[in-house]
C-alpha cells in the first residue's frame, strides 16, 4: 500500500486541518487538553496502570501524536508508572518529519518530548515502525496503513484503547462494526475504551462489539464523550 502523507494545513481558527476529510485534528480549545481528559483521564490513567509490569495502549489515529504525548508525559510524572508501556498507534496518513516538527512547535508543554519523537520519526512506509524511548521501557509502534486491515496483523492484548480517528460522518471506515469487532479480538476483560465522539453509531458499534458504554461529560465545546470497557 502507497502511504499518502497528512497535508499541513489550518482552518480558520489555526487549528490543524485535514482538507481530505474536513475535519480538524483536535479541540479548537486544546489539543493537549482534549488529549489528557478524553484520552488519559478517560481511559481512568495512572489509576488503572498503577504498579504494573507492561500496559498496553491501542489508539485509532495517531495524528500530531498528542494523545501519545500526553500520555508519555503521565508516565514520567507517576512513581507508580507500570515498568513498560507498550503503545500501538494506526494512522493511515501520517505526517512527514517536517510537518510533524512544525505542528509540534505550537505546543511548547510537550518539547522535551515531541523532540525525541521527531528524531525517532520513521520514513512514510507502510507497515510496523517500532521506536523506543526511556531506555527501552516505552516502545511506540506506528502502524502506517488501513485500519480495518491493520488489525487483523496485530497481535496483542490492548489494556486501553483511543478511539481518535476524524469525525464519524466524514470517516466512517473508522468507525465501522467490523473495525469495532476487530479492536474486540485485541481486547481482553476489563479493557478500557475512551473517544471523544458520542455519536450513536459508535455507541452501538462499541455495544454490539461486547463493548459496555456511557456517556460522560466531552471537553470543550463537546459536551459529551463516550467512555466504557470490554464485558
Amino acid at each position: 500500500m502507497r502511504i499518502e502523507p497528512a497535508e499541513l494545513r489550518f482552518d480558520g481558527a489555526g487549528t490543524p486541518y485535514s482538507p481530505s476529510y474536513g475535519d480538524v485534528y483536535h479541540s479548537a480549545e486544546s489539543g493537549p487538553g482534549q488529549a489528557q481528559h478524553v484520552f488519559v483521564a478517560g481511559n481512568d490513567l495512572p489509576r488503572r496502570w498503577a504498579q504494573a509490569r507492561v500496559f498496553t495502549i491501542l489508539e485509532t489515529g495517531f495524528g500530531l501524536g498528542l494523545n501519545f504525548l500526553a500520555t508519555w508525559r503521565q508516565w514520567r510524572d507517576d512513581p507508580a508508572r507500570p515498568q513498560a508501556l507498550h503503545y500501538v498507534s494506526i494512522e493511515k496518513h501520517p505526517f512527514d518529519s517536517a510537518a510533524l516538527a512544525a505542528l509540534h512547535r505550537r505546543y511548547p508543554e510537550f518539547a522535551a518530548l515531541s523532540r525525541q519523537l521527531q528524531d525517532a520519526w520513521p520514513p512514510l512506509v507502510a507497515g510496523m515502525h517500532r521506536l523506543h524511548f526511556e531506555d527501552a521501557r516505552i516502545a511506540l509502534t506506528l502502524a502506517f496503513g488501513d485500519a480495518l486491515e491493520l488489525m487483523q496483523r496485530l497481535r496483542l492484548r490492548a489494556d486501553a484503547v483511543y478511539l481518535d480517528g476524524f469525525a464519524p460522518r466524514l470517516n466512517q471506515d473508522m468507525w465501522s462494526p467490523q473495525l469495532m469487532q476487530r479492536l474486540a479480538r485485541l481486547a481482553r476483560a476489563g479493557t478500557s475504551v475512551a473517544t471523544y465522539s458520542s455519536a450513536a453509531l459508535v455507541r452501538q458499534g462499541l455495544e454490539a462489539a461486547g463493548f459496555a458504554v456511557e456517556k460522560c461529560p466531552g471537553f470543550g465545546r463537546k459536551r459529551e464523550m463516550l467512555r466504557g470497557s470490554y464485558a
